[in-house]
């Protein structure tokens, strides 16, 4: 897929220069994002928000999350293009990186933008590897990841959509939100939590046989019973499961096909 996005590059000391445009568009994602997440965001997801202490007038800086991550699980960010092949992807979080790609989305693309930028990696993301439970899961999972076939890596990438991108937890307060797809999200967000979409328990088994879109709102979302849930399963027999699931195969998706654009001959 291609991008028309470039990553910025830091200078020598680090810092990455933003158009006060790209600082703008910031400030409407995170003032706007901070309040539809009220309610709806696990608290352990508030608690990484609270520590990481986000500036809200312009794009923060890698060290300044570093200096957070660092300090609580050890975990780093790490600059990336907007895309990146499954290998680095599993290299960095093998090696407790966290992938971030340093631009930002246009105004013309406040609501969705398929590939990652700054804002989904950094307030999606970052917020919750301040957990232990998180951390170790995200670090296992890559792990496993550096090691996996490529059909193995297929499965896997489906535990992650429905995990890290695109899970839920019940909690005592009800049912929130831990996966940084959704919670960077205004649409996604209160739709997850709505009666709209299918719940389920969540089976790793089950999310590995999951087809998903991209593109489009969910139909499904995989349910945790806490967030240490996430914990135990690294040290669980993943791959193992991984192996059950290419067995028993994929279910039937609960979306449409995406169209395909349409032909044009000349006349």
């Amino acid at each position: 897929m291609s991008t028309q996005y470039v990553a910025r590059e830091p200078d020598p000391s680090g810092f990455i220069e933003y158009p006060e445009a790209d600082h703008r568009v910031w400030n409407t994602l995170i003032t706007r994002q901070l309040k539809v997440i009220e309610g709806r965001a696990c608290q352990e997801y508030l608690d990484g928000i609270k520590q990481l202490d986000l500036p809200h007038d312009r794009i923060p800086q890698l060290a300044e999350i570093n200096a957070t991550l660092g300090a609580t699980t050890g975990w780093q960010v790490a600059r990336v293009p907007a895309l990146i092949p499954f290998q680095t992807f599993f290299e960095l979080l093998a090696s407790k990186r966290f992938p971030v790609a340093t631009f930002i989305r246009t105004e013309e693309e406040l609501d969705y933008l398929q590939e990652p930028d700054i804002f989904h990696e950094v307030f999606g993301h970052c917020p919750l590897l301040t957990n232990p439970w998180f951390a170790e899961f995200t670090h296992m999972y890559g792990q496993l990841g550096l090691a996996a076939s490529k059909e193995q890596r297929v499965y896997l990438a489906r535990l992650y959509w429905m995990t890290i991108e695109f899970g839920l937890v019940d909690t005592a307060q009800g049912r929130r939100i831990y996966g940084g797809g959704i919670l960077s999200s205004p649409r996604e967000t209160p739709y997850s939590l709505s009666s709209t979409p299918a719940h389920q328990p969540f089976d790793p088994i089950e999310a590995m046989r999951t087809p998903y879109r991209i593109d489009i709102l969910q139909p499904v979302y995989f349910v945790l019973p806490d967030l240490k849930h996430l914990f135990d399963l690294a040290h669980a027999d993943i791959m193992g499961m991984v192996q059950t699931a290419m067995g028993l195969g994929l279910h039937a998706p609960r979306f449409a096909p995406k169209a395909q654009p349409s032909k044009t001959t000349a006349a």
